[in-house]
């Protein structure tokens, strides 16, 4: 069985996930720093729909995409058993930063927005540009998702 890399809604990555147990604090609230757990899973399936498995990246061009900054406005919680669907746009390909605004929404009801910035890095953890290939891959889907 493959599991779903999610899909794009009027030029939007959309990937659906269910909090778990895990993902919360004692009261039931989904713990902050699992927002970023989620969107990272998001990113991660948007670029596998874009055609960029992380790990062949790696092999083949000795390079990895890492966190370099993001902002989490938090608007409203999560709760356990909530089904949530992170909302990613890539707005940025640009030497070796790739930049996306992602939103965590329940229903109609935005709960999380994150404005995220990664790195295209080296193995001795130095930024170099994203390889060209790699950037074919994301060009053109970058506009699909500007259009949305």
């Amino acid at each position: 069985m493959t599991p779903s890399s999610g899909c794009l809604v009027d030029g939007e990555h959309r990937y659906a996930l269910r909090v778990f147990y895990e993902d919360t604090d004692a009261g039931g609230i989904v713990y902050h720093a699992r927002y970023l757990n989620f969107a990272e899973r998001a990113r991660t399936e948007a670029l596998r729909l874009a055609g960029i498995q992380q790990t062949e990246m790696r092999a083949r061009y000795g390079v990895v995409f890492a966190l370099r900054s993001c902002s989490v406005d938090f608007r409203r919680p999560a709760r356990l058993d909530d089904l949530v669907e992170v909302r990613s746009r890539f707005t940025n390909l640009k030497g070796a930063k790739l930049s996306a605004l992602q939103s965590i929404w329940r229903g109609e009801e935005e709960l999380t927005r994150i404005d995220v910035e990664v790195a295209s890095i080296r193995d001795d953890g130095r930024p170099t540009r994203i390889p060209g290939a790699v950037r074919a891959a994301l060009e053109p889907f970058l506009q699909s998702m500007e259009q949305g």
